[in-house]
């Protein structure tokens, strides 16, 4: 199956795709991680990058686009996806889909996960995430079982540099301009589901199980 999570940065897509993964052994493809590694690693795509995602800004197609064909194209792709934080644009969604078509992939859902901003500005500045497996956390309503530490690998947590309230209020903005758009794209596909993300996250989780049965 190949699915996408859609909805605000900050709005849980991340926590979602953990369950996704453990329940249905597929990859999770966030461009927000490939990118995060390509800073760390300081490459050339890297560096372009971050100066982008520091002040909350989108990174360029060209860049996006070439590390999801590439990454789609590897062999654990062939059983299914998790696409996380992509297309944030209609003309990355245009691009996707025809990149799909060439690949002989689709899209089987697009689940929303629906926030109010307010309560995602105070979800992105509790967020901490693990630099290692890429899991994240939420110092009050997704803590680790042991402080600091990362469920899945045991890696000290992280705060991000990018999860402060400015640069959130920004990224929200870019959302609701750029991609929100996206929603009645997907809903002409006949593919979006719209679920409630306030809800507690193993109640959100049920839900989504039930949706991809």
């Amino acid at each position: 199956m190949n699915i996408m999570l859609f909805g605000a940065p900050g709005a849980g897509k991340g926590t979602q795709a953990k369950f996704i993964i453990d329940k249905y052994g597929i990859p999770q493809i966030s461009t927000g991680d490939m990118l995060r590694a390509a800073i760390s690693e300081g490459t050339e795509m890297g560096m372009e990058a971050k100066k982008f995602m520091d002040e909350g800004k989108l990174v360029p197609d060209s860049t996006i686009i070439g590390i999801i064909k590439d990454r789609l194209s590897q062999e654990d792709c062939k059983k299914g996806f998790i696409l996380d934080g992509f297309p944030r644009t209609l003309a990355q969604a245009e691009a996707l889909e025809v990149l799909l078509k060439e690949l002989n992939m689709n899209l089987d859902k697009v689940i929303s996960l629906n926030v109010p901003d307010e309560l995602i500005v105070g979800r992105v500045i509790g967020r901490r995430v693990c630099p290692n497996c890429g899991a994240s956390f939420h110092i009050e309503n997704n803590p680790p079982k042991i402080e600091g530490k990362c469920d899945y690998c045991g890696s000290d947590l992280i705060t991000r540099k990018d999860d402060n309230k400015e640069t959130v209020e920004n990224r929200l903005s870019a959302y609701h301009e750029q991609t929100a758009p996206l929603f009645n794209f997907y809903s002409e596909r006949g593919v979006m589901v719209e679920l409630d993300g306030t809800k507690e996250i193993n109640e959100i989780a049920k839900e989504i199980f039930n949706i991809l049965g």
